[in-house]
């Protein structure tokens, strides 16, 4: 689930292949409505899914020459960056849990 408070997307729940295309939409929704921030300290379950919906959000801030940053990281989707070799285009920001 996916809630936005001012600048900031709040990610909850699982983020999986079973559900990432409405989360995905939700968020570039959001980030075309301004959302610059992403807090993904709510997030219970996730698979590399997720990453991609980062990336893909990332894009798209890009595309409107925006920036994104992601908040609370889950330390499984830093694995998942990790292994893939993209740790590094995720920009983050306040620390993971």
């Amino acid at each position: 689930m996916i809630r936005q408070e001012g600048e900031r997307l709040l990610v909850s729940g699982p983020v999986t292949l079973a559900n990432v295309g409405a989360e995905l939409e939700q968020g570039v929704a959001a980030i075309r409505a301004g959302a610059r921030a992403v807090d993904l300290a709510g997030v219970t379950e996730l698979d590399s899914s997720l990453l991609a919906m980062l990336l893909a959000w990332l894009r798209e801030a890009a595309a409107l020459r925006g920036t994104l940053r992601f908040d609370n990281l889950p330390e499984g989707l830093l694995t998942i960056a990790r292994l893939y070799g993209v740790v590094e285009l995720i920009p983050a920001g306040q620390p993971g849990h």
